[in-house]
């Protein structure tokens, strides 16, 4: 059964969620607790928790198209589900870490630290436009219009896919700049 009128219906949602979220991660980012007076230990066990679930996200992103190609819908559901479960995770724990700890700085020099902030740059700016595509793509599958969720979902995971894998790879640069 198809749903043409659930994703206007969403519509307002998506436009909201896909301004909030960068916005509110932006101003989390900036608050260290610890510089505003509060005794809190820094989380500085998080980045290889929530690299590691980023990597988790790319796996279930790739496995998901795996799934919809062989025709197991009802698995690709639940792996778009995992992936964004990773997401959000991810979210929460690298907000959380930022909230506590100071910002680290990448060490590289010449050429490596080039590709370091090309790869961190385009992470950021990417995983800003991913959240309206995610959300667009999640609600056509739920409304059934299939056609219409094939179309964007084409768009969506590359740029996912890729968000995922750069924000693996953004960890192992900068991790051994890490002060714990």
């Amino acid at each position: 059964m198809k749903d043409q009128n659930l994703e206007q219906r969403y519509k307002k949602w998506i436009v909201i969620l896909s301004i909030a979220i960068p916005l509110v991660v932006a101003l989390l980012f900036g608050v260290n607790l610890k510089r505003m007076g509060f005794a809190v230990e820094p989380l500085s066990f998080l980045p290889p928790i929530y690299a590691t679930i980023n990597g988790f996200t790319a796996v279930l992103l790739v496995l998901a198209v795996i799934a919809i190609k062989k025709g197991n819908r009802k698995l690709h559901e639940n792996l778009m589900k995992g992936a964004i479960g990773c997401s959000i995770l991810f979210l929460g724990m690298y907000v959380s870490y930022h909230m506590t700890s100071d910002s680290t700085k990448f060490g590289g020099e010449g050429v490596v630290k080039f590709i370091y902030y090309f790869i961190l740059i385009t992470h950021i700016i990417l995983s800003i436009v991913i959240i309206p595509l995610v959300l667009i793509t999640y609600v056509r599958a739920l409304a059934q219009v299939f056609d219409k969720h094939k179309m964007i979902a084409r768009i969506t995971f590359p740029i996912w896919l890729y968000v995922a894998i750069t924000g693996v790879v953004v960890y192992l640069m900068i991790s051994p700049y890490y002060v714990y």
